[in-house]
C-alpha cells in the first residue's frame, strides 16, 4: 500500500497526482458497488495524518464510482459546522444550479432532489452521531444500492451509524512502505545515497506509520541531507507518544520555517477548519498584513506565490484545485491536524486568539475579552492592555506603528456593536466583509478613522471612490454590490489620489467617466495609478474611455472588463502599449446576430498577452490576424464568438468557415470554444504546435469534425467536450485512436462531460 502525493516541483508550481492506497480503494469501492440494494453508510475509521480524506477522495473520483451513480456530492464537516451550508453544498453539487431557499426548505428539497436516483454522498471529518441525526431525513432509501461514505477519527461514531457494512479501519504503513514513502517524497525518483541509507531507515521506522508524519518529516529533512541531522530527527521521534506524535511534527516542520512562513501558516489558521482559500485573496491578505517581503517591491505578488509554494512543498498546505488553463493553484487548504496545531499557536499569541463559533464566518484577530474591553473602554484604549500587543505600562500611543490585526465577517447583529469602535482601532490593516450588505451611512463612516487600512472588500448597495479615497495605504480593494439595488456610478478623480493601490476588483456595479474629469488627464503626473496590477470584473460604458484613459495605468498586469454599451458595434480600444499578461473582455448582449455584439475590426491586444478571454464578440479576420500574431499568448478562451462572414472566414454557398490553416499559435497551449457557431473548422499541424489542451463547450460545427490535424500536435494532453453532439465526440476519438496508433501509447485523454457531475474518462 502506498500513501504519497507523486510531485513534480518547481519554483512557481507544484503537480500533485494520488496514486496510493490501492488495496484500500479497491476495497472500499467493492463496498459501494455491490452488497445490498438498501441504503449503505461506508465509515472509514483513522487517527489524523493516516489518510482518510486522501482515501475517499480517490475513491469518489474513480471511472468506475463516477459510472455507477447518477449523482455524487462531497462535503466536509469538521468539529464546527453550519447545516445550513451543508445542505446547500450537497444541493448545488446535486442540482448543477440552485436557486436561494429558505432555510427550512432545504433538507426537504435535498430529500426530493435525491428520490429515485442512486447517489453517493461523502461526509468528510464527522465528529458526532448528532450530525449524522441531522441530516439523515433528507437521505432516501428507494433501494436502488445509494450509498454515504463518513470518514471521522471517532471509532465510536462509526459503530453507531453502522447499516450495514462493518467500519474500514486504515491501518498503519510497515516500516518498507514508510521508507518508500519517505525516500519518494525526499528525493523525488532520485536513489537515495548509501550514506543516508540506514539513518532514513530509522527515521521511517520511528514515524510509526503515520503518512502525515512521513510526509511533512520529509519535507524538514530534505534540504538538510546529513547523516547526523537525520540521526538525531530519529531519536528526537522515538521519544514521542503515539498521540502527540503529529503535533509534535508539525512543530518540528513549523521551526524550520521562515519567520514570514510562519506568520503565512498561522494565519490560515484563522480561519474555519476546512476552509477553502481563494488564493487570489489569499496572497493579498498576507501582502497587506506585511508577511512578504520582496527586494523588488514590484514583485511582492511573486514572492507570495513562491511563499505559498514552499508551504505546499512543505505539505503543510494542500492544494485543492488549480486553475485548468494554466496549472496555478487556485484554491488551498490545510490538513485538520495542522489547523489545529495553528489555533493551539495563536492561543499564545495575545491579539491573535480565535473565538470559536458555530457560524464559521465569525472569525477575528482578537483575544477572548477584547470584545468586551472595546465595548467597555470605548474612549480610553489605552486602558486596554493587550490591544494590539501592548506591553505592561505601554500606551496605546506609543504602539501607533504596529497594526492592530483584525479581519471579521460577521452576522449584522453582531456587526452593529462593533462597528462604531472602528472610530479608535486606528491601526486596523484589514477589513473583510463581503458577506453582509452594509448600509453606505455605516460603513463610510466607520472607515473614516481607519487611515491605515491595507485591504478591504465589502459588500453595499452604493459606492464611490471619492468614500475610500483617504485610505492611502490601500493595496487591495473589492466591493461586490447587491444585485437587486446596485446602482450605476460616476468616477471621481478621488481615485488618482490611492498610489497604493495594487488590485481593484468592483463587482455588480457600472460606472461611467465624466467628461469634465478628462482635463485631469493633462497633469500626468496626478492622473497615473503607477502600483495598479489588477483591474477586474468592472462593468463600463467603453465609450466614456478616450484613449488617454488606459495610459493612467502604466503597470498594469490584469484586466478584466465588462462593457454595457447602449448600442452596437462599438469599437475596442487599443491597448497595444499596456504591459497587461492577462485581458477579459465581455459585451453584455447576448448574441442574435452579429450586429448585436461588440465588434473587435479595430481591436489592438497587448503585444505581451499571455492569457485572453473574450465574450459576445464578432470577430473580424482582421482582428484574428492580429490575435494570432501575439507570440506570448499561452491561453485562448473564446465565448459566445460571432466570426464575420468575409475573406478566409466565408465559404461560399455553405456559410462561415474558421479557417485557421494559415496562422500560427507559437506559444499556445490552452483553447476553449464555447458556443461558438461556424459550419466548418480548418487549421494545419503547424497552426497550433505546442497545444497542451483543447476544451469544446456547448459548440456547434456543422460538420461536426475536429480537425485531422490535431492529431500531429506532440504535446497535446486532452480533448474536453462538454454538452456536444456524438459526431464531435466521435471526431476527438478517431484523434486519439490514431495518436496511440503513431505514439504507441495512450498520451491523449479524451473527456466527455453531459452535465456538471457527469463525467466520463476514456
Amino acid at each position: 500500500m502506498e500513501h504519497v502525493l507523486k510531485s513534480e516541483r518547481t519554483s512557481t508550481s507544484i503537480d500533485e497526482e494520488v496514486v496510493g492506497f490501492k488495496d484500500d480503494a479497491e476495497n472500499i469501492i467493492q463496498q459501494l458497488t455491490g452488497g445490498t440494494k438498501e441504503l449503505d453508510i461506508v465509515s472509514i475509521v483513522g487517527m489524523p495524518g493516516l489518510g482518510k480524506t486522501t482515501l475517499a477522495r480517490m475513491v469518489f473520483t474513480h471511472q468506475c464510482i463516477d459510472k455507477h451513480f447518477d449523482v455524487r456530492a462531497w462535503c466536509s464537516i469538521s468539529k464546527e459546522y453550519n447545516l445550513r451550508k451543508v445542505f446547500l453544498k450537497i444541493l448545488k453539487q446535486v442540482l448543477g444550479n440552485l436557486d436561494d431557499s429558505p432555510s427550512e426548505d432545504l433538507p426537504d428539497k435535498l430529500r426530493k432532489s435525491l428520490m429515485h436516483k442512486r447517489y453517493l454522498i461523502v461526509l468528510d471529518d464527522i465528529w458526532e452521531v448528532e450530525t449524522w441525526e441531522e441530516l439523515q431525513l433528507s437521505f432516501p432509501d428507494d433501494e436502488n444500492g445509494s450509498r454515504v461514505v463518513l470518514t471521522t477519527r471517532d471509532e465510536e461514531v462509526s459503530r453507531q451509524l453502522k447499516h450495514h457494512s462493518d467500519p474500514y479501519f486504515l491501518r498503519f504503513l510497515t516500516v518498507d512502505e514508510s521508507w518508500d514513502l519517505l525516500q519518494k517524497k525526499v528525493f523525488q525518483g532520485e536513489i537515495c545515497p548509501p550514506e543516508l541509507h540506514k539513518t532514513g531507515l530509522q527515521v521511517a521506522e520511528n514515524c510509526k506509520g503515520l503518512p502525515l508524519v512521513i510526509v511533512l518529516i520529509a519535507g524538514i529533512i530534505a534540504k538538510q541531507r546529513e547523516a547526523s541531522l537525520w540521526l538525531g530527527f530519529a531519536e528526537d521521534l522515538s521519544s514521542q507518544v503515539l498521540e502527540e506524535q503529529s503535533m509534535k511534527i508539525i512543530e518540528s516542520s513549523y521551526d524550520h520555517l521562515e519567520d514570514h512562513l510562519k506568520s503565512c501558516l498561522l494565519y490560515m489558521g484563522l480561519f474555519p477548519e476546512d476552509h477553502q482559500f481563494p488564493v487570489f485573496n489569499l496572497l493579498n491578505l498576507w501582502i497587506a498584513e506585511s508577511f512578504i517581503h520582496s527586494v523588488d517591491t514590484e514583485n511582492v505578488e511573486e514572492a507570495s506565490k513562491i511563499c505559498l509554494n514552499d508551504l505546499v512543498n512543505r505539505s503543510l498546505v494542500i492544494v485543492s484545485r488549480r486553475r485548468e488553463d494554466n496549472g496555478e493553484i487556485e484554491y488551498c487548504t490545510v490538513h485538520d491536524v495542522v489547523h489545529e496545531f495553528c489555533m493551539r499557536k495563536l492561543t499564545k499569541e495575545k491579539f491573535m486568539q480565535y473565538r470559536p463559533s458555530k457560524e464559521p464566518q465569525y472569525i477575528r484577530f482578537i483575544h477572548d475579552d477584547l470584545v468586551h474591553q472595546l465595548l467597555q473602554y470605548t474612549k480610553s484604549l489605552d486602558r486596554i492592555p493587550m490591544l494590539a500587543g501592548l506591553k505592561e505600562g505601554e500606551s496605546f500611543a506609543q504602539c501607533h506603528d504596529r497594526s492592530l490585526k483584525f479581519i471579521a465577517r460577521p452576522k449584522s447583529r453582531v456587526w452593529e456593536k462593533t462597528f462604531p469602535l472602528l472610530d479608535n482601532l486606528r491601526f486596523i490593516r484589514v477589513l473583510h466583509l463581503s458577506d453582509v450588505c452594509l448600509e453606505r451611512r455605516s460603513w463610510t463612516k466607520a472607515v473614516q478613522a481607519a487611515t491605515h487600512l491595507r485591504y478591504l472588500a465589502i459588500c453595499t448597495q452604493e459606492f464611490d471612490f471619492q468614500w475610500v479615497s483617504h485610505l492611502h495605504y490601500l493595496q487591495t480593494l473589492q466591493v461586490v454590490g447587491n444585485s437587486d439595488f446596485s446602482r450605476r456610478f460616476e468616477t471621481s478623480p478621488s481615485i488618482w489620489k490611492m498610489k497604493k493601490l495594487r488590485h481593484v476588483d468592483i463587482q455588480d456595479f457600472s460606472f461611467k467617466w465624466e467628461d469634465n474629469n478628462r482635463a485631469l488627464f493633462e497633469e500626468s503626473s496626478e492622473t497615473l495609478l503607477p502600483a495598479l496590477k489588477t483591474f477586474g470584473k468592472c462593468r463600463i460604458y467603453l465609450a466614456d474611455k478616450t484613449p488617454e484613459f488606459w495610459w493612467r495605468f502604466p503597470n498594469i498586469e490584469q484586466l478584466k472588463l465588462h462593457f454595457i454599451e447602449p448600442g452596437y458595434e462599438v469599437d475596442m480600444p487599443n491597448l497595444e502599449e499596456l504591459p497587461l499578461q492577462s485581458l477579459e473582455l465581455c459585451f453584455s448582449r447576448p448574441i442574435s446576430g452579429y450586429k448585436s455584439i461588440g465588434r473587435a475590426s479595430c481591436v489592438v491586444f497587448p503585444s505581451n498577452l499571455k492569457d485572453l478571454s473574450i465574450d459576445r464578440l464578432c470577430l473580424t479576420e482582421e482582428a484574428f490576424s492580429q490575435l494570432a500574431s501575439r507570440r506570448n499568448l499561452e491561453s485562448l478562451k473564446l465565448r459566445n464568438i460571432y466570426f464575420k462572414p468575409e475573406g478566409r472566414f466565408w465559404q461560399a454557398g455553405y456559410g462561415i468557415c474558421w479557417d485557421v490553416s494559415d496562422y500560427e499559435f507559437l506559444a499556445l497551449k490552452y483553447l476553449l470554444l464555447q458556443n461558438v457557431l461556424v459550419t466548418e473548422w480548418r487549421s494545419s499541424d503547424s497552426s497550433f504546435p505546442v497545444l497542451e489542451k483543447l476544451i469544446i463547450n456547448k459548440c456547434t460545427i456543422l460538420c461536426g469534425r475536429i480537425p485531422s490535424s490535431f492529431v500531429d500536435i506532440p504535446t497535446l494532453k486532452l480533448i474536453k467536450l462538454i454538452c456536444c453532439d456524438y459526431s464531435l465526440q466521435n471526431s476527438a476519438f478517431n484523434i486519439k485512436n490514431e495518436v496511440e496508433e503513431i505514439a504507441g501509447c495512450d498520451s491523449l485523454q479524451v473527456l466527455i462531460q453531459y452535465q456538471p457531475d457527469s463525467k466520463l474518462y476514456h
